[in-house]
């Protein structure tokens, strides 16, 4: 046999060797599409929390007509077992619990009733913290509870987003998941739905993605498998307590870093089998994806740790995983991120990123307000 016959067959096995491997493993977006969940998914991050006080009617309604696939929340337990939406442990950030309650401001927001919660200012803050899109009607603007944002997601015939989930410090609400369930369940939102979007555009609010749960705590992924086998899981992704061991021990207070953007640029985890084991645990607990950080171009308090380099997705995507990144604002960082290769994009500016992917809004942030009486 003549050698560059030899060489030749040796190439052509190359090659249909290498096709049928990429033909084995899925590409991102079949991954999504039998998940239900669009590609790239639009996640509005407490809802569209950059033109609207985070987690309220406002910010929520808002996203929902911009046309965000997801309306984002983190999920709490009242002191009388109802299930709200909060980031923060503390209520100072974002109301005005320092008056209401002067004697008890430092307490956990758990520590509340659900009817003390609802006497609180949650949307002033807002006005006070950005005066360019501050707005007279979200004075007294109120927490919400998980019913009243499935009331919010349901209320626009046009667009049904659906619910993307966080059980927040789930250990302090032993049982949370099993809640969460029961709620999902009692509303319709676990019911057995096609895998295919709606062929009218209507979204993943109907389909079988329509809600998506997410946590940071290895063991309330656990507990959501059990409860919920059947509803996709993002394992969310951490360098530090919690979360993956660091390359380096040393202290933001120790590193010498002018901001913590800076800090948690430079930090990355202890080596690539520490990121692969994350990646790999969260597939054996039945995620269906991660969800991890990213640095911003420009800094800021929402730049953390670059855990969406090219890399590191491509490991993801070859264990069968979905990869949505947290929390991205700027064309800048849109550009960046997608082109490393990640799935869908967690936002406090949906308008933005929706404009981003070719899929704007049938009006503007002002005019969306406005109509829902903002």
């Amino acid at each position: 046999m003549p050698a560059t016959f030899t060489k030749s067959a040796l190439m052509l096995s190359l090659m249909l060797g290498l096709g049928q491997a990429q033909a084995a493993s899925p590409s991102p977006t079949a991954l999504a599409v039998s998940q239900g969940i669009p590609h790239p998914a639009v996640i509005a991050h407490r809802g569209a929390s950059f033109d609207a006080p985070e987690s309220t009617a406002a910010a929520y309604k808002l996203a929902r007509d911009l046309g965000a696939d997801y309306l984002e929340m983190d999920l709490q337990r009242s002191k009388d077992g109802v299930l709200f939406a909060l980031h923060d442990n503390n209520l100072q950030r974002t109301t005005d619990v320092a008056s209401k309650f002067p004697e008890r401001k430092d307490s956990p927001a758990n520590a509340f009733t659900m009817a003390e919660l609802k006497t609180l200012d949650a949307g002033s803050w807002f006005n006070q913290a950005h005066p360019d899109r501050a707005r007279p009607s979200y004075v007294g603007l109120k927490i919400l509870t998980l019913d009243e944002i499935i009331d919010i997601a349901q209320s626009n015939p046009q667009h049904k987003p659906g619910l993307y989930i966080e059980t927040k410090e789930p250990k302090q609400f032993p049982g949370i998941e099993h809640d969460l369930k029961e709620k999902l369940q009692d509303r319709g939102w676990l019911s057995p739905a096609g895998s295919k979007l709606a062929k009218s555009d209507l979204a993943v609010g109907q389909g079988k993605g329509k809600v998506v749960l997410q946590t940071f705590e290895k063991s309330s992924l656990e507990l959501l498998q059990k409860e919920m086998p059947k509803v996709p899981k993002i394992l969310l992704l951490w360098i530090g307590e919690g979360g993956m061991q660091p390359k380096s021990d040393v202290t933001f207070a120790n590193s010498g870093e002018k901001d913590k953007a800076a800090y948690y640029a430079k930090q990355e985890p202890k080596d690539k089998a520490e990121f692969e084991q994350w990646v790999s645990y969260a597939k054996t607990q039945g995620a269906i994806g991660t969800g991890p950080s990213a640095a911003l171009t420009n800094g800021g308090d929402q730049s953390y740790f670059d855990l969406v380099q090219p890399w590191m997705n491509q490991f993801t995507h070859d264990q069968g995983l979905l990869v949505h990144v947290y929390t991205i604002d700027e064309p800048v960082d849109f550009k960046k991120v997608l082109d490393s290769g990640v799935d869908g994009i967690f936002t406090n500016r949906a308008s933005e990123l929706l404009k981003y992917v070719k899929r704007p809004a049938s009006g503007s942030v002002s005019q969306l307000l406005e109509a829902n009486g903002y």
